[in-house]
């Protein structure tokens, strides 16, 4: 197969701004994404995204079915599910059944609701898996406003919920409220997965929500240099993902998800290297 036959540059300055929205979306995404998916790992929330998102897709199709505005419908299904979980799931062996429960669910509705939607095969296919030029202005105006919202609480909440993620008996013990904080920052995390289904569907949103942090975290401890690793992470695999996709024809979520998941590959390798060269050192020393 010919290397042109699959990506086809040569229109691409014609390309570019009918994707302009797509790639300020991409880029909201990326900020919210990498710092909210921080704490996703370090609370072990990994699970939680997928069944949030589940009833998030839920909600967008409910809505698309019934003509509403389908990212309302998101952030709907997505606070109807972080709740669910923030008030039942406080162990993680309860989150974990409750989340099982939940994806199953959400996904058998969203699933119905699109068999009936008599609209484009286009937009049913989107909620799933991410459309390139399925940003349009109102959209984004809204991502706009939900990305604003989640990144103000993640600023105003950024210390205590790192200090009770880091230790939650200390955190309590110094009069941080931990259960009110955890509660808070699921729905936080409802906000970001409601956001990130609109551009790279339901059934994908852990490539921007888990798989740039996750990737920080084998290459640094540091509170300083995991978020802004993970951030950096999640930009390449957006934006990249986002031109990639424009010059192959293809649905966006195949190019995010390889590039987030080539660089989760390349974090362990280095991860693997650094560690090794640590204990020969040792060896060495001994």
């Amino acid at each position: 197969m010919d290397f042109s036959d699959v990506f086809d540059f040569s229109d691409y300055d014609r390309l570019i701004p009918l994707v302009s929205n797509s790639l300020w979306a991409g880029l909201l995404l990326a900020f919210v994404g990498g710092l909210v998916g921080v704490f996703v790992m370090n609370r072990e929330l990994s699970f939680a995204v997928h069944g949030i998102s589940e009833l998030s897709f839920a909600g967008a199709a409910i809505f698309l079915l019934f003509g509403f505005d389908v990212v309302f419908g998101s952030v709907v299904g997505s606070m109807i599910a972080a709740l669910i979980i923030a008030l039942l799931g406080d162990k993680s062996k309860d989150r974990n059944s409750i989340v099982a429960v939940l994806m199953p669910f959400g996904l058998g509705i969203g699933i119905l609701a699109l068999a009936l939607y008599p609209g484009r095969s286009a937009n049913k296919f989107g909620l799933l898996t991410g459309q390139i030029v399925a940003v349009d202005d109102p959209q984004l105006a809204s991502l706009v406003v939900i990305s604003a919202v989640v990144l103000t609480l993640l600023v105003i909440m950024w210390r205590p919920l790192l200090f009770a993620t880091l230790d939650v008996e200390v955190a309590a013990a110094r009069g941080v409220n931990t259960k009110a904080l955890g509660i808070v920052f699921v729905l936080v995390l409802g906000l970001a997965v409601a956001a990130a289904v609109q551009v790279v569907g339901a059934l994908l949103v852990l490539a921007i929500l888990v798989t740039p942090a996750a990737a920080a975290l084998r290459l640094s401890k540091s509170q300083f240099w995991v978020p802004v690793l993970s951030v950096s992470f999640a930009l390449v695999a957006m934006l990249g993902g986002i031109l990639l996709a424009l010059g192959g024809g293809l649905p966006i979520s195949p190019y995010v998800t390889t590039i987030s998941f080539l660089i989760y590959l390349i974090a362990r390798l280095i991860a693997f290297v650094k560690a090794k060269a640590v204990k020969e050192k040792v060896v060495v020393r001994s």
